[in-house]
């Protein structure tokens, strides 16, 4: 019987790294109990009442993460030797000491982990992105000192595990093209809607949180400067003449593009045709979804997101850029627009807001899309990737 470990090490607090690491655990959870014993170490207390749900099988392990493991991950990550790190590890490091006591046959960090190299164990690491390289125009991924230290991190991550999961084809290219490592090292395992999508009842008190327009448009994006809200409500300005009643509602937290946001919707005396709601819980995203005209997401980062997998699964037509995996994820369910052109964003609104017919065809592409590819064909694809891991 083979041992299989996940290692959780941040707090079970929302966010894509959090769905993705639910979803990994789901599949894990999953894999036949005569052939496999899953081994949980986690690092937030908080992690204990989410596992409730797994296989009695499963063992757990709680690991404390200190000062010590902040410094060591700061020092990893601004430089200090990895070799040197990876053979004092096991006689001085508690949690190298406890993950490798568990004699687990393959370790999966789900979370694009510092301790996916530094810890001496077989590693199964993750590489969400690389556009660090590919759009290193946005400061958000190259600045102050950031480049530097995500190319470090890859190529150390690349070098000592025993695979790497990406997101797509894309992804796997751009990871082979960047760092080298063995194409059959390199494991496809695209993006799952979370499992929050799969609720059907309007949240308890959800018109009055949110008072949302009739006709809106939606983006759920922090506002980073790659995510390009600007262009977003210069399209819509150019739209209002002909669709006055249009709106776009926005929720993720304030980040490094939102006093441009707020100058933008100043500028163009948008304020009355734009929602911003900041953080939303993940308990009342799929109602926003059914009750927009359409999801659109202009994002110059890829290769995939999760946004259009919840869409496809709520039924909400859409508009994506057409970069990156972003036209393999979606397939004929989005409409696909460049993302620096402000007229292909708007015209892509247009469509979604006035054609009938259109969004009841993507509507539909997309639900069959999302029956195509849950739950479990990505769990059933990773532990494909698993006995290959293995087996190698």
């Amino acid at each position: 019987m083979k041992r299989v470990g996940i290692y959780l090490g941040f707090p079970p607090e929302g966010g894509g790294a959090f769905q993705y690491a639910q979803s990994v655990l789901s599949a894990l959870s999953a894999l036949p109990s005569t052939q496999y014993r899953i081994v949980v170490a986690y690092s937030h207390p908080a992690w204990a009442s989410r596992l409730d749900g797994c296989d009695a099988q499963v063992e757990r392990i709680w690991v404390h993460e200190g000062l010590l493991d902040s410094a060591i991950r700061a020092g990893l990550r601004f430089g200090f030797p990895l070799s040197l790190w990876r053979l004092m590890a096991p006689a001085i490091h508690p949690l190298t000491r406890c993950l490798r006591h568990a004699t687990c046959d393959l370790w999966v960090f789900p979370a694009q982990d510092v301790w996916t190299y530094a810890i001496p164990v077989p590693a199964l690491g993750v590489v969400h992105d690389l556009m660090h390289r590919y759009e290193s125009r946005f400061p958000e991924v190259s600045a102050f000192g950031l480049y530097q230290r995500r190319e470090r991190h890859y190529r150390r991550l690349c070098r000592h595990t025993r695979g790497v999961l990406v997101d797509s084809e894309v992804g796997r290219r751009q990871l082979i093209e960047s760092y080298h490592p063995p194409p059959g090292r390199v494991h496809v395992l695209p993006y799952v809607a979370p499992a929050y999508m799969q609720v059907e009842a309007t949240p308890a008190g959800f018109d009055e949180r949110y008072r949302l327009p009739e006709r809106f448009i939606f983006y759920p994006a922090q506002f980073w400067e790659h995510k390009n809200h600007v262009r977003l409500l210069e399209a819509l300005a150019m739209l209002r003449p002909e669709l006055p009643d249009l709106h776009l509602v926005f929720v993720g937290s304030a980040k490094n593009a939102y006093r441009r946001v707020l100058e933008t919707i100043d500028r163009h005396g948008l304020a009355d045709r734009v929602k911003i709601l900041g953080y939303v819980p993940d308990e009342d995203m799929p109602e926003f979804y059914r009750r927009a005209l359409a999801l659109i997401m202009p994002t110059f980062f890829g290769p995939t997101n999760i946004p259009p997998l919840e869409a496809m699964v709520a039924g909400c037509p859409m508009a994506i850029s057409a970069i990156y995996g972003m036209p393999e994820q979606v397939g004929d369910a989005a409409l696909l627009f460049d993302p620096g052109s402000v007229e292909g964003i708007a015209e892509a609104m247009r469509k979604l807001a006035t054609d009938d017919a259109l969004r009841r065809r993507l509507a539909a592409a997309g639900r069959e899309h999302a029956g195509r590819w849950a739950q479990p064909q990505f769990g059933g694809r990773l532990a494909e990737i698993i006995d290959t891991v293995l087996q190698q």
